[in-house]
């Protein structure tokens, strides 16, 4: 079964992750048939790009998205499309509409959220009361 589901890059404590579309049973970073997306929770607002085109794609010849990757997809408004386009609408015009949706939304900040977790550091050592 082809799962598209969220691939995790980034370094250690600071994750983003890639949509990725896979065999369910490859790992989870492991190998891929095609990357379609980003998804970056650490920004604000959290970062979520899909290349529509071929998500739609991907879910009309039956993949199935994860439940993360599904929110991500109800939150960009993509499964509202995939209905309309099973309905016979065209796959051109749901396509601009997206991409006008994108732009709209504005850029996105690069700053994060959370600062990068620091390496805890040494406490001083207590003298002792003798």
């Amino acid at each position: 079964m082809v799962r598209i589901r969220l691939r995790r890059v980034g370094r250690k404590k600071q994750p983003s992750y890639r949509v990725v579309v896979t065999d369910s049973r490859s790992p989870r970073d492991g190998r891929y048939i095609e990357i379609i997306g980003f998804y970056n929770p650490r920004t604000e607002p959290a970062t979520m790009t899909l290349k529509e085109e071929r998500a739609l794609h991907w879910l009309k010849v039956g993949a199935q998205p994860s439940d993360a990757v599904r929110r991500i997809m109800e939150k960009l408004g993509t499964l509202a499309r995939l209905e309309r386009l099973n309905q016979g609408e065209a796959l051109e015009a749901l396509v601009a509409e997206a991409e006008a949706a994108a732009a709209a939304q504005g850029p996105i900040s690069p700053k994060t959220r959370r600062p990068a977790p620091l390496k805890a550091a040494q406490p001083a050592p207590e003298a002792s009361a003798d």
